[in-house]
């Protein structure tokens, strides 16, 4: 039976290249001489540190700007409270998303069964798997998906024939 995988997944060695590049601006740029303003990585989390709530904001700006350069999706990144830390400096967390979280699955699988459609979502940890019994269905379901969910960036992969 003819099947397909939504998931969500950032290209983690685009991230990273996307850091090394907002690190290597940050350090160059005049309006962050003289400060500790930087960006750091761990795995799926990056940190942002700077003196000011401005130049927090102007590193934020200065990542996103590198990751879409990078083709990396910004709505992959959730962006966490700020926290003061020692001083003035102030530090925020960005988790980069990976895997459909429950409720967003729910959502998923409520849309494809919403639209009468002839075929069937189950969740499958942290992906949604889409089954029907034609390729066609299954092109339209793509295409359901895209059309609805615009604050996730499904990627759709594992197509079986």
């Amino acid at each position: 039976m003819p099947s397909f995988d939504a998931t969500l997944e950032a290209d983690i060695t685009e991230v990273r290249n996307a850091v090394d590049q907002a690190s290597k601006e940050i350090s160059t740029r005049f309006d962050f001489k003289g400060s500790s303003a930087k960006v750091e990585q761990k795995d799926r989390e990056l940190t942002a540190y700077a003196d000011s709530d401005f130049q927090l904001g102007q590193v934020r700006d200065v990542l996103i700007a590198k990751c879409a350069k990078r083709n990396v999706d910004v709505r992959f990144l959730d962006i966490g409270d700020l926290q003061k830390i020692g001083g003035d400096r102030l530090k925020q967390v960005i988790t980069v998303r990976h895997g459909i979280a429950g409720d967003d699955a729910k959502r998923i699988v409520r849309i494809i069964k919403d639209s009468k459609m002839k075929v069937q979502a189950s969740i499958q940890g942290d992906a949604v798997r889409v089954t029907g019994n034609k390729r066609d269905d299954l092109q339209a379901a793509i295409s359901l998906l895209k059309k609805e969910v615009h604050d996730l960036p499904l990627g759709f992969g594992n197509f079986r024939d």
